[in-house]
């Protein structure tokens, strides 16, 4: 008999929230961002509640408007090393863009934090939405959206190289004989492509799971054959089942059509739980978050979508104004929705702002009906996970205390980890050393 599928679960570990407000509620901690007691709790908690991972989100630009967890806040490589001492076997996933950085640095990085967890990295690629990015990086001018993919691929291919360089029984290590390594499982890259020249090889040997987990959360048309292609999990954002299930069905049809498994690309929308003994509590703790929020900062925070726009220069009460195509090289397929959402609906930009800055999430109830919201997602194919955030500063302890017990009771979440490496827990295959490959696939051919 078949085992039944397991649903999955991540735990954004976000500071004091991704919004604008949640630092001012009376149970949070201020000083979250950067708090690393606080994120000690999160993670065992996380453990506690049989998560697959944790995940650090990033951003390199900020201005005096940007909402207070990007003002002051942990670098995700530094933050998760740090937390791979406190956890045993929980995934640990960063943020790193494409755009910023080098291929050989972070495949160093990666690869030594898949070292130091016994093999529970993980790393959500990301190409920088932000043009103000580019500042900070020389001044350069700022790729615009499907360059930056275009970078992304070879970068990736560069990377994944790179953590090929050794065998995995590279390293002999022989104290009578002298010999610390085989030479012939030892391999140059030598790569020069169209954006990248990098020789190696890489001063750093594979893990147990082989190489990180690759995230991924384009939703443009280019985004989702990226992650589709690339991506052994895809993060995604969508209020509704039937808008979740439509981009779950693309995304494993799109992975088909590049000779992929469906089954190995993951779908992992990202919800808001917030959990009362009643609907009524539930709902009360909704409105205490939202009415921490003010017009202006809810202004600021729409404007971070629209390369920072200015939205205070336009009547709050009147249509949502025509911005062309301002936003279309940031968060493209984020601004394009607000857009259609707000012409489609006649909403004035009060209502798109507050809409914005106070998402209302379609998990609000008590713990049987978020249990309920989560398993009939999973079960109609608009999910194969969840990233949960917490919308309020109990939300990752009131999941894990509430809703866990009973999606184990229902029998579609573990009770105990499968194993202690990332790409194992997830249910992924390690991705087999390209050059052990070709000598394998080579000595068949030879075989007689």
């Amino acid at each position: 008999m078949a085992k039944q599928k397991q649903l999955k679960l991540g735990a954004l570990l976000h500071g004091v929230g991704g919004g604008t407000s949640m630092w001012r509620h009376p149970d949070a901690r201020p000083d979250a961002s950067v708090n690393f007691e606080l994120y000690k709790q999160w993670i065992r908690k996380a453990e506690e509640g049989k998560f697959d991972l944790i995940f650090i989100a990033d951003g390199l630009y900020i201005t005096e408007k940007s909402i207070p967890h990007f003002l002051n806040r942990f670098e995700p490589l530094t933050i998760l090393s740090a937390l791979a001492a406190v956890s045993k076997n929980i995934g640990l996933v960063g943020t790193l863009s494409t755009t910023y950085s080098e291929p050989f640095t972070v495949a160093r990085q990666f690869a030594s934090l898949d070292m130091i967890s016994g093999g529970r990295a993980g790393w959500n690629i990301v190409t920088s939405p932000l043009e103000g990015s580019a500042l900070n990086y020389g001044g350069k001018e700022h790729p615009e959206h499907d360059k930056r993919y275009e970078i992304a691929t070879e970068y990736l291919e560069v990377t994944r190289g790179l953590w090929d360089s050794w065998e995995d029984d590279a390293f002999v290590r022989d104290k009578e004989s002298g010999v610390f390594f085989d030479p012939e499982k030892m391999h140059t890259l030598n790569h020069q492509g169209k954006f990248f020249s990098v020789k190696g090889p890489l001063n750093i040997a594979r893990s147990r799971q082989g190489q990180p987990v690759i995230f991924q959360a384009g939703s443009s048309e280019v985004g989702k054959n990226y992650a589709s292609k690339e991506a052994d999990a895809v993060f995604s954002g969508h209020e509704t089942l039937e808008e979740a299930a439509e981009f779950y069905r693309d995304v494993k049809n799109r992975a088909a059509a590049f000779g992929r498994n469906p089954e190995e690309v993951l779908i992992f929308p990202g919800i808001s739980p917030i959990i009362g003994s009643t609907p009524e509590e539930a709902e009360r703790k909704y409105q205490e978050i939202a009415g921490l929020v003010t017009i202006e900062n809810a202004l600021n925070y729409l404007g971070r979508f629209f390369e920072h726009h200015d939205f205070s220069q336009y009547p709050l009460d009147e249509p949502f104004p025509d911005l062309g195509d301002l936003g279309k090289n940031s968060f493209q397929s984020g601004t394009d929705k607000i857009k259609k959402n707000a012409r489609e609906k006649g909403l004035t930009l009060r209502q798109v702002a507050l809409q914005a800055a106070t998402p209302r999430s379609g998990f609000i109830g008590t713990p049987e009906q978020v249990a309920d919201q989560i398993q009939a997602w999973f079960e109609e194919e608009a999910a194969d996970g969840f990233m949960i955030t917490s919308a309020i500063p109990t939300g990752l302890e009131d999941f894990v205390n509430q809703v866990v017990p009973i999606l184990q009771e229902r029998g579609i979440y573990r009770t105990g980890y499968e194993s202690d490496t990332l790409r194992g827990n997830l249910g992924l295959p390690v991705p087999e050393n390209r050059y052990a490959r070709k000598k394998a696939t080579a000595g068949q051919g030879g075989a007689k």
